[in-house]
């Protein structure tokens, strides 16, 4: 099983970015601890992208290439319709991840445009939401 995991605008700061609401923890770190827990289980690919273009291609391109797609999509989860559409059209199926409780956070993050298009969604849980996108993405197929 192969698993990918596509993360947005600013995610690359991370464990330098607010770390108090966002942790410690650097993207490479999660991926670490990611690709430890799937050992034996799923082959991962990480990929992080601050341009919504390179999100839209991503999960364009993931059929046929992957079986399951966990994407935290950071900012872009409450303004990107493109990102939406391209997670519509897709025939895999995507897990919606977010380190902080977005519903519990300012008025404009608690909107999902991808919460509708996605299987299910994952927040406010610091790193360990990254581990439980990848239980759940394990269950799908």
């Amino acid at each position: 099983m192969k698993v990918l995991f596509l993360n947005g605008p600013n995610l690359n700061l991370l464990g330098q970015r607010q770390p108090e609401i966002y942790g410690e923890s650097t993207l490479a770190d999660i991926e670490s601890g990611v690709r430890s827990q799937a050992e034996g289980r799923a082959e991962i690919e990480f990929r992080q992208s601050n341009d919504e273009g390179a999100l839209v291609t991503w999960v364009q391109e993931a059929s046929g290439q992957t079986d399951v797609v966990v994407i935290n999509a950071a900012g872009y989860t409450h303004t990107s319709v493109a990102l939406r559409d391209a997670i519509a059209a897709t025939d895999v199926p995507v897990v919606e991840i977010h380190l902080s409780n977005i519903h519990a956070r300012e008025e404009f993050r608690q909107n999902s445009l991808i919460a509708p298009v996605c299987c299910g969604q994952i927040c406010g849980f610091g790193t360990a939401s990254y581990m439980l996108g990848l239980e759940s993405a394990l269950t799908l197929k």
